[in-house]
């Protein structure tokens, strides 16, 4: 079989293109979706005794609102604080108590929203981002599933989120694995033996720490779960489905063929327009 190393030539024929929007193309949807937002900021900025406060104030609202608001509060007030450390209600105090000396004042953030456009097209359109984060890898899993149910969907079982979903965590469908490892794809043989072990990620971008990270992680995953294959004499692989320009970025593609060849017919990895090419039933099977 062709290994993904000796794709590298021809790299760029080989990359799925997942459409972006262009700016300033969807700033009308921005402002339909966060023109309420940001009003409804502005109005318990107003109400709101300090900034700790106004966290407080979002933090008590239903969601979707709450998510949408946090992302303004990290705007304007506390870049420092992520919106997932954010939305922990039961951590919000903690928040507070370790950040909050760097929270902009609720002066100067009612200044700074009073001097700004209405709507605030800027502002629209960063949060605009935040929708449309991690689309491309639903898009990407989602084609996975409706090319695996197509090709092997009578043969063999696969699990998993198809878009947004929960994830396959190995400590639930692996026997005897302690760690709560999540992984994106399970394909088992008869709803028992447990073939293959899937990782899907859409690189837009991609370089530097962040990719050095990625592929020693990728690396930590393949040898517990060999070795898991091996202890329980299970025809276990593992499985990336990699796509997007990044992949064509920095070291990434030689990462990766490094990295299939570590795995020594035991990993794979592919785009979606490698699948009919290399994800074989043969493969599946050995």
């Amino acid at each position: 079989m062709i290994s993904f190393g000796d794709y590298k030539s021809r790299a760029s024929q080989y990359i799925t293109f997942i459409d972006s929007e262009f700016y300033p193309d969807y700033l009308d949807e921005a402002k339909t979706i966060y023109s309420s937002v940001i009003e409804q900021f502005t109005e318990l900025a107003d109400l709101a005794s300090s900034s700790a406060d106004l966290l407080r104030s979002i933090t008590s609202k239903p969601n979707p609102s709450r998510t949408q608001l946090l992302r303004v509060f990290r705007k304007y007030v506390s870049p420092d604080t992520s919106v997932e450390m954010l939305k922990v209600k039961k951590k919000i105090s903690n928040i507070i108590a370790d950040y909050g000396h760097r929270f902009r004042t609720l002066e100067e953030v009612k200044a700074n929203l009073a001097s700004r456009p209405k709507p605030d097209e800027a502002l629209m359109a960063i949060l605009m981002e935040y929708k449309s984060r991690g689309q491309k890898g639903y898009e990407l899993t989602e084609a996975f599933f409706l090319w695996f149910e197509s090709s092997f969907g009578s043969e063999y079982l696969i699990q998993g989120p198809v878009r947004a979903g929960r994830d396959v965590m190995l400590n639930e469908v692996l026997k005897d694995w302690d760690a709560k490892t999540p992984a994106d794809i399970l394909i088992s043989r008869n709803h028992e033996t447990p073939l293959v072990i899937g990782f899907a990620r859409y690189d837009s971008d991609r370089g530097g720490s962040q990719e050095d990270d990625r592929t020693g992680g990728n690396r930590d995953k393949v040898t517990d779960i060999l070795r898991y294959a091996e202890t329980y004499k299970l025809p276990l692989k593992v499985f990336f489905l990699n796509d997007g320009p990044g992949l064509t970025l920095g070291s990434m593609w030689n990462d990766y063929a490094s990295l299939e060849n570590y795995g020594k017919g035991r990993v794979m990895i592919c785009t979606l327009k490698m699948l009919d090419e290399r994800f074989t039933r043969d493969w599946l099977e050995s």
